[in-house]
């Protein structure tokens, strides 16, 4: 299982910070996250994912079950 930290509004839909998901690559989980909470899809068009530390562009992504996955909202400034 993949570890998935939710921040900001995707935490206030899910209620968790936290939450664990069976997933094969980025687009699974999205899928799933989808499938268990329909009203994040919007949300997930702006998230930036991040996967062990690392900032991930492609959704094809293999995930691996020890892998850590933060979803983190989209931040304005730089």
């Amino acid at each position: 299982m993949v570890r998935v930290k939710l921040f900001a509004n995707l935490r206030e839909i899910v209620g968790e910070s936290e939450i664990a998901v069976k997933a094969d690559t980025i687009e699974d989980l999205f899928k799933k996250l989808v499938d268990m909470y329909p009203e994040i899809r919007p949300h997930l068009c702006h998230v930036t994912v991040v996967v062990n530390c690392n900032k991930v562009d492609d959704l094809n992504r293999k995930l691996n079950d020890d892998d850590i996955v933060a979803l983190l909202p989209p931040f304005s400034g730089g």
